[in-house]
């Protein structure tokens, strides 16, 4: 008896399509499940669905904080585009520098689908798509363990550490619309190999939705393949009808709006871009940081998949599909964490087999025994598990707009500033939505980095070298520049871009910081709203300083601007922190703690600044 039929308990298919699908079906149909090493309990029972309703409530409460990451504003804006035009933009028109040179848009599909959420409900409507495709692919994903033999509770349990490691990647983008098709895959693959009703072909039209709608698409052929070197070897016979299927989504492929283009392009990302400067620095293509990722599931999906996979392969004899898909989406994972909320979605029907497999011995225990006992031990697991992740998240319905630039943009548009103009590539798709189509305010860079790779070079250096960004506005000749104020630490631009009196800060809040050319169609904007006082970087900062402890009219014009700041905005805690110790030099420390207690306001999620206003709160009591 091979391995898949003592880890099958399903019954054959009625239908059969041809000889081999006959042959596999009358395997299925007398094999026990090596599953039932582990208790078996009803869907039906009330523990079995008070389990499944704890583990949808965890699901869904991981997937619910604050939106905070800032492609999805490019996202809708390309979204409202292709309804408003009905058509598909096939050149380069989110950015000036580049306008009009061919473009390759992987992603449509999902924005098409995205934008009329938005345009329904709102924010509202962006986090039904987040239940929706967070519920939609667990629930594939649990019917799938189900498909494979699994009986018990492992699969809820399972699904809820694995939502805590997606949760970061359950942002607003593609990646989410491609859990559905994993899932939705692996259901459909899943099924077949255990003697199920054959839908495969259905796959075809997977793998064309998927090169519609994400760069990813290639990954759908490699669990095709999986699935189908696995029929190989335990049929000794080529799988044909999955070759052919294979075949045939591939060709199904190439019917997109750029063609070969786009089916080429992650493999000219891999083979030639992954390595260029500006790529080095974003944070999601790095390998995992472990700290950050402690306590969220991924060092299980990671390293404690394999362990399983191996553990059970020692019992039942190895699952060649899984060891391969396994060993690629792990791999990946560990080259880059962006890759992590694939992982979390295509190892959880696989873990819960294997976990039911290795611990089933376990919970043949007398004590174990009773349904109930076993579902308050998984309702606590969920719960458990999930509490030092929910801890650090910022839960709750909305758009941490303190991250984007707008009220930056809201000054653009107020006093008309235009032109050739820079920004940080992550403010490029807010940009976008706030101003497209008006070319004079369109991003320099968006945020998938569009342009040449001289831009990007040159961009990236800019960001830490002065000659650089004299190259680079020298070859543009900028009119404005809209800075990110939060960016990573070797960014030295805001001080490099001050340094220069061709240059004025016009606005600043803790979003973004905006620039306007002095000699050139803005000086006005320049004279009347340039700073003069307050420093938009940290070095001119560290330097005044000193000057603001001896000098009263000094800290008088600096008090002053950064009044104005925060009369501007309502995202400036850096502006109140300011003032907070500036009443300290003068002695006000009930001033100092009303400042900390609006810098606290205006970004309630800082730790520092809550330390800040615990130990003033002690030091007025003294």
């Amino acid at each position: 008896m091979s391995r898949r039929d003592e880890m099958s308990n399903t019954p054959g298919t009625k239908r059969t399509q041809d000889a081999h699908d006959a042959k596999r079906a009358n395997r299925t149909k007398s094999a026990p499940a090596t599953a039932a090493a582990w208790p078996s309990l009803p869907l039906s029972h009330p523990a079995s669905l008070a389990v499944a309703a704890v583990a949808t409530l965890c699901v869904l409460f991981s997937v619910t904080f604050q939106i905070h990451e800032p492609d999805f504003w490019q996202h809708l804006t390309v979204g409202r585009e292709i309804w408003r035009a009905h058509a598909i933009p096939t050149t380069q028109i989110w950015t000036w520098p580049t306008y009009g040179a061919p473009d390759v848009n992987s992603s449509w599909g999902f924005r098409t689908i995205l934008y009329p959420f938005w345009a329904a409900a709102g924010v509202w409507g962006l986090f039904a798509w987040r239940w929706l495709v967070g519920l939609g692919a667990f629930a594939l994903l649990v019917g799938t363990a189900r498909r494979m033999g699994v009986r018990g509770l492992a699969p809820y349990l399972v699904a809820v550490i694995s939502a805590l490691a997606w949760r970061e990647r359950s942002q607003i983008r593609p990646e989410t619309w491609v859990a559905i098709l994993i899932a939705l895959e692996l259901w459909i693959l899943e099924t077949r190999r255990h003697g199920g009703r054959d839908h495969s072909p259905w796959l075809v039209a997977i793998a064309w939705v998927w090169a519609n709608s994400h760069i990813s698409y290639h990954l759908g052929f490699a669990i095709l393949g999986a699935y189908g070197l696995d029929a190989w070897v335990h049929d000794r016979r080529p799988p044909w009808k999955l070759i052919g299927i294979g075949v045939l989504g591939l060709a199904a492929s190439f019917a997109n709006p750029f063609g070969w283009r786009a089916l080429w392009w992650p493999f000219d990302f891999a083979l030639h871009q992954r390595h260029e400067p500006i790529y080095v620095t974003i944070g999601e293509l790095e390998p995992p940081r472990w700290s950050e990722n402690l306590w969220n599931g991924a060092p299980l999906l990671v390293f404690g998949w394999p362990l399983l996979l191996i553990a059970r392969a020692r019992k039942a004899g190895i699952d060649i599909a899984e060891a391969i898909i396994a060993a690629l989406f792990v791999t990946f994972t560990l080259m880059s964490v962006r890759f992590l909320g694939l992982l979390a979605i295509v190892a959880t029907p696989f873990l819960a087999r294997d976990a039911e497999d290795v611990m089933g011995p376990l919970l043949r225990r007398p004590a174990l025994a009773a349904p109930w006992t076993r579902a308050a031990l998984t309702i606590a697991a969920c719960i458990a598990l999930g509490i030092p992740v929910w801890r650090s998240m910022h839960p709750g319905v909305g758009i941490e707009w303190r991250y984007y630039p707008v009220r930056a943009a809201d000054f653009m548009a107020e006093h008309g500033v235009r032109g050739r103009g820079y920004n940080t590539f992550s403010q490029g798709g807010y940009l976008l939505w706030r101003f497209f189509p008006e070319r004079d305010r369109l991003p320099f860079m968006d945020i998938h980095q569009a342009g040449t790779p001289q831009i990007r070079r040159l961009y990236t250096f800019s960001l830490e070298k002065p000659e650089y960004w004299r190259e680079l506005d020298q070859k543009f000749r900028f009119e404005w520049a809209l800075l990110a104020r939060l960016t990573f630490a070797a960014d030295r631009l805001p001080d490099i871009i001050e340094a220069d009196s061709s240059w004025a800060l016009v606005f600043q809040d803790d979003a973004a910081m905006l620039f306007v050319r002095r000699d050139g169609p803005l000086r006005g904007i320049a004279e009347r709203f340039g700073y003069r006082v307050v420093p938009a970087g940290n070095q001119k900062l560290g330097t005044i300083a000193p000057a603001l402890g001896r000098d009263p009219a000094l800290r008088a014009a600096f008090r002053a601007e950064l009044e104005r700041t925060t009369r501007e905005s309502p995202y400036t805690a850096q502006a109140h922190t300011l003032l907070a110790n500036l009443a300290l030099v003068e002695g006000r420390i009930g001033d100092a703690r009303a400042e900390l207690g609006l810098a606290l306001a205006a970004n309630p999620w800082d730790e520092q600044l809550r330390k800040q206003v615990t130990e003033m709160a002690q030091r007025t009591e003294r």
